[in-house]
């Protein structure tokens, strides 16, 4: 991981030195549950999401958008009137390709690698680590829009990440399929660039 952030860093010196990049801060809020047959019963659960991004643009109104972002996830269950909660943090890296109007609204799509730091499962006041029982990395596709104010270089945005790997980890013998599906709003600041 710590390859994947130098590179990442890297990449950004390299063309910082052009007027149009932009770096930017972003927090706000996932509704996120897991999908697929070893998920069933599985609710909604609210957590925190933020992180930073940089803004290189490619041609008119378009633009490239590395990000890394700290996301808490998981999902919430009841299982024979027991109520769980699973909770997972990841590193998010999703690289967006971003469509921007004259208007200020946006659209946004690209893939996401997610580093799973860790997993809780708890019930009442108990809480067991479950790290292992999910993959380290989880890859999704991300489709988002926005709106950005010109006048403060700040916006508002929605994104859809949809999970594309089964998050169980291997081995046991079980098919059981686990796909993470997040929602995400949240609000962003711009610095430097147009």
């Amino acid at each position: 991981m710590k390859s994947l952030m130098i590179v990442f860093l890297a990449g950004v010196s390299c063309v910082s030195a052009q007027a149009q990049i932009q770096f930017g801060v972003k927090a706000g809020a996932n509704f996120s549950t897991l999908t697929g047959s070893g998920a069933s019963g599985a609710s909604t659960k609210v957590g925190f999401q933020g992180g930073v991004l940089v803004g290189i643009p490619l041609a008119d109104a378009f633009s490239l958008q590395p990000e890394v972002n700290y996301s808490a996830q998981g999902a919430k269950a009841s299982v024979s009137g027991e109520s769980f909660t699973l909770t997972q943090n990841y590193l998010n890296v999703p690289v967006l390709l971003k469509y921007k109007h004259e208007t200020g609204l946006f659209a946004e799509t690209g893939p996401q690698i997610g580093f799973l730091m860790s997993a809780k499962a708890s019930e009442g006041g108990n809480s067991v680590d479950v790290k292992s029982s999910y993959q380290s990395t989880d890859f999704s596709w991300a489709f988002g829009l926005g709106y950005q104010l010109k006048s403060i270089n700040a916006g508002i945005d929605a994104r859809y990440n949809l999970g594309l790997t089964n998050d169980a980890a291997s081995g046991g013998g079980s098919n059981e399929t686990v796909k993470s599906s997040v929602f995400q709003v949240g609000v962003f600041y711009l610095f430097g660039g147009k």
